[in-house]
């Protein structure tokens, strides 16, 4: 269900998914500060800037590297851990299980491929990047805690999670498309530059926390435009260099992590370690992708 209610300062229309109702938001057209109201009926309450801030708020550094390792140890957050858990451990045990089913006919053979395996995988990334996307929302506006994970049904589950897929999707379709760009230009034009390439590509992963940033906070893909993407990192690099450079290493560290194989269960009990352990790294650079928000919004356009 969605909440379409419109902003009382500039009367856009905003609409959220209803599980937000009472959580505060941001109106991406006025930016006006709101509490999101439980009914379409409703009139949003306004909620006035603490503070008209000329700068950003101090203590960033402070939060990202020190607060954030709070969170691995309050009760609270004890089911969302163990949601992150489960799903790394279900991602790591399925994601060899694609199949080949064999259909033989008088005088042919049909082989039918059931990817189980990689469609899982996918379906598991899709609920950690909408795990990561609440961890980002609730570190923007002032919560120290990760999100709750109380699903109201498997069926919106699962739709939450095909929105966040896509939603991802397009933004690495964004970030990739001026790789892909230049990938033809030089092609056509007889030019092998590898080096092009991978700087390009390191360019977009850079640029990769602003987007989710926009995405997960301003909950809209028209936020994917160059000036919304680039002006915080322009005037707040120092600050966006360390969030991009956690949300690298935990890319890289992802991708290296090896998977379930055929091995004894000593190397599997290890390599699931590590899976796991990454995980701890990318929730603190998700949560420094929403602390960015709240200590430097005075840099953010929108």
């Amino acid at each position: 269900m969605t909440i379409q209610f419109n902003c009382p300062n500039c009367d856009a229309l905003i609409a959220f998914a209803d599980k937000y109702r009472g959580k505060r938001a941001r109106c991406s057209t006025c930016g006006q500060i709101l509490i999101i109201p439980s009914g379409d009926s409703e009139t949003p309450k306004k909620i006035k800037p603490q503070i008209e801030k000329a700068g950003p708020l101090p203590g960033f550094y402070h939060a990202v590297f020190l607060d954030s390792w709070k969170i691995f140890l309050t009760r609270t957050n004890v089911t969302g851990l163990i949601f992150v858990a489960v799903v790394v451990c279900f991602k790591f045990f399925v994601r060899h299980m694609n199949y080949t089913i064999a259909i033989s006919g008088p005088a042919i053979t049909i082989y039918i491929p059931v990817p189980f395996g990689s469609v899982m995988t996918i379906t598991s990334w899709g609920c950690l990047f909408w795990y990561y996307m609440q961890i980002i929302y609730s570190s923007a506006f002032g919560t120290d805690q990760l999100p709750d994970f109380h699903p109201v049904s498997i069926a919106g589950f699962l739709w939450n999670v095909l929105k966040t897929l896509y939603t991802v999707f397009i933004v690495l379709l964004v970030l990739g498309l001026p790789c892909f760009i230049a990938l033809l230009i030089t092609k056509k034009m007889g030019i092998s530059s590898p080096v092009l390439l991978w700087a390009l590509m390191l360019c977009g992963l850079f640029v990769f926390p602003a987007a989710m940033l926009n995405v997960a906070v301003g909950k809209d893909l028209t936020m994917l435009r160059p000036d919304y993407l680039l002006t915080p990192i322009h005037r707040a690099f120092g600050p966006y260099l360390v969030v991009a450079a956690l949300c690298i290493a935990g890319a890289v560290l992802a991708i290296q992590a090896r998977q379930y194989s055929g091995a004894n269960l000593a190397i599997n009990a290890g390599r699931l370690t590590v899976n796991l352990a990454v995980q701890v790294i990318a929730i603190i650079a998700m949560r420094s992708i929403g602390l960015f928000y709240r200590h430097y919004s005075c840099h953010l356009p929108w």
